[in-house]
C-alpha cells in the first residue's frame, strides 16, 4: 500500500506550481548552455579575443555558486513567493541588460546580476514544491520538473548557434524576456507565500568568507590567462581564496549558526564525495564550454552546425540516466566511480586526437560516448555524496554540494581558458588547434588523478 501511495500521480491543483518551477529551471538550464556556441560571435562584436571570453561563463556561474547559500534563508525569511518572484524579476531584467550590453565589462556586470537571480530560481522552486506538494506526489512533481532541466541543455547550444546566424548574439539573452514575464504572472497566480514562523539569524560573516574564497580562487586562476595582470596578482588572489577558505573552516567549527557546520565532514562518505565532486567536475564541466569554442575557433565550423554537434553529448547523457542505478547496484560505488573517473579523463584527453577532418559519424559517436560517461559520473557522485547524510544534515549538505558543483564549474572554465591562452602563447596563434588539444590532455589528466580520491570509498559501499 505504501508503495502505491509514494508514487501517486500529480493532482491537477499542483500542476501550475510545477509548471512555474519548470519555467525557472528551464531558464537557468538554458542560460548555462546557450552562451557557449555564441562566444566567438560575441567576441567579434565586442572586439575581444574569443579565447579570453571565458569570463562571460565564469561571472555567471560564480555568482550562482556564491548566492546558493542565501536561497534557503531568504525563502524562509521573506516567503517562497516573494523570493521566487524577486529571482525571476532579477534574472529577467539582467537578461535585458546582457542583451543591450555594448562592451565586455557591461556584459560581465549583468551576467553577475543574472547569476544572482539564477542562484535562487532552482533551490527556491524546489523548496516551494517540497513545502506545498504532498509527499506522496512529490516524486511525480520532481520527474515532471526535471524534464525542463533536460530540454534546456538539449536545445541551448543549437538555439544559441541558430540565433547568432539568423539574428545577433544579443537574442540569446533577450529570449529570456517572454519566459520571464510568463513566470512573473504565474508566480502571482500559483504560488502562495509560505514562510517559516521562526528563522535563525543569517550567518553573514561566514557567507562573506565563503564568497571571498570562491571569488579569490576563480579570479586568481582566470587572471593567469590575461597579459594585463601579473602572475603575482593571480597568486595573491589564489592565496586570498585559500586563506578565506581556512578562516571559514575554523568559523564552521566554532560558530553555532554557521551556514555549513563542520560536523557535515565527520561523515566520511560525504567528505570523500565533496572532494571527488570538486576535482572530477573541473574537466567534466569545462568541456561543454571548450568543445564549441574549439569547433568554431580552431576548426572553423559555423555556429549552428556547432550547436547541432552538441546534441549527441546531451543524448548520451539522457541514455545513461536509467542505467546508472543498476550498474552501481551490481558493482558498487567504489568500482563504478574509480573506473568511470578514469574513463572520463581518457575521454577528455581523447579530444586531442580529433581534427577538423574527423568523419562526422566518428565525431558524433565520440561526443555521444563522452556525454554518457560524464552523466554517469555526475549521477554516481551526487547520489554517493548524499546517501548517508542524516535528516538533520540533509538540507545544508545538499546546499553545500550544489555550491561546490557550481564553484567547480567556475574554476574549471577559468582553468580551461587559462590553459588555452598559456598554450596559445607557447605554440603561437597559428597553432591554436594544438593549444586546445594540450588543454584537453591536461583536463583529462586531472580527472584520471581524481580516481585516487574515489579509491578511498569503502569496498562495500552500494545503494
Amino acid at each position: 500500500m505504501s508503495q502505491a501511495i509514494s508514487h501517486r500521480a500529480l493532482q491537477p491543483e499542483y500542476r501550475l506550481l510545477v509548471f512555474l518551477v519548470s519555467i525557472g529551471f528551464f531558464m537557468q538550464a538554458l542560460d548555462t548552455t546557450i552562451v557557449n556556441t555564441a562566444i566567438p560571435a560575441m567576441a567579434k562584436h565586442l572586439h575581444e579575443d574569443p579565447l579570453n571570453m571565458h569570463s562571460v561563463v565564469v561571472a555567471y556561474v560564480l555568482a550562482v555558486a556564491a548566492c546558493i547559500p542565501l536561497s534557503g534563508w531568504l525563502a524562509d525569511r521573506f516567503g517562497v513567493r516573494n523570493t521566487y518572484l524577486a529571482a525571476i524579476i532579477i534574472f529577467t531584467l539582467a537578461s535585458l541588460g546582457c542583451g543591450l550590453s555594448q562592451s565586455l565589462n557591461q556584459l560581465l556586470v549583468f551576467r553577475i546580476i543574472q547569476g544572482i537571480g539564477g542562484a535562487l530560481l532552482l533551490p527556491v522552486g524546489r523548496l516551494a514544491m517540497l513545502k506545498l506538494i504532498p509527499r506522496d506526489q512529490f516524486l511525480s512533481a520532481m520527474s515532471l520538473m526535471s524534464l525542463a532541466g533536460l530540454i534546456g541543455p538539449l536545445i541551448g547550444p543549437t538555439l544559441g548557434g541558430w540565433l547568432v546566424e539568423v539574428a545577433t548574439w544579443h537574442w540569446i539573452f533577450l529570449i529570456n524576456l517572454p519566459m520571464g514575464v510568463l513566470g512573473i504572472l504565474v508566480t502571482l497566480k500559483a504560488l502562495p507565500n509560505a514562510t517559516e514562523p521562526s528563522v535563525q539569524a543569517f550567518d553573514f560573516s561566514g557567507f562573506l568568507w565563503l564568497v571571498i574564497a570562491m571569488v579569490g580562487l576563480s579570479l586568481g586562476i582566470e587572471s593567469f590567462a590575461s597579459t594585463a595582470h601579473s602572475h603575482w596578482q593571480g597568486l595573491a588572489l589564489i592565496g586570498l581564496g585559500l586563506f578565506s577558505s581556512a578562516i571559514y573552516a575554523y568559523h564552521a567549527h566554532t560558530h553555532q549558526n554557521a551556514l555549513f557546520r563542520s560536523r557535515l565532514f565527520k561523515n566520511n562518505i560525504y567528505a570523500i564525495g565533496i572532494l571527488g565532486n570538486f576535482f572530477a567536475r573541473l574537466g567534466g564541466n569545462a568541456f561543454p564550454f571548450l568543445l564549441p569554442l574549439m569547433l568554431q575557433v580552431a576548426f572553423h565550423f559555423e555556429p549552428f552546425i556547432t550547436g547541432l554537434m552538441m546534441i549527441p553529448l546531451v543524448l548520451g547523457s539522457l541514455v545513461s540516466k536509467p542505467i546508472v542505478r543498476p550498474v552501481i547496484q551490481r558493482f558498487g560505488y567504489r568500482t563504478v566511480l574509480v573506473v568511470n573517473t578514469i574513463l572520463v579523463g581518457s575521454a577528455l584527453a581523447s579530444f586531442a586526437l580529433t581534427t577538423a577532418d574527423t568523419p562526422l559519424w566518428l565525431r558524433t559517436l565520440h561526443f555521444f560516448i563522452c556525454g554518457m560517461l560524464n552523466s554517469t559520473q555526475f549521477v554516481a557522485m551526487n547520489t554517493f555524496t548524499l546517501k548517508d547524510l542524516s535528516q538533520q544534515n540533509a538540507s545544508s549538505g545538499n546546499s553545500f554540494l550544489s555550491m561546490i558543483m557550481m564553484l567547480s564549474m567556475s574554476i574549471g572554465v577559468a582553468l580551461a581558458g587559462t590553459l588555452i591562452n598559456l598554450f596559445t602563447a607557447h605554440y603561437g596563434v597559428a597553432q591554436v588547434t594544438t593549444a586546445f588539444q594540450m588543454t584537453f590532455i591536461c583536463l583529462g589528466a586531472i580527472n584520471i588523478i581524481t580516481a585516487a580520491i574515489f579509491w578511498k570509498i569503502p569496498k562495500n559501499s552500494s545503494i
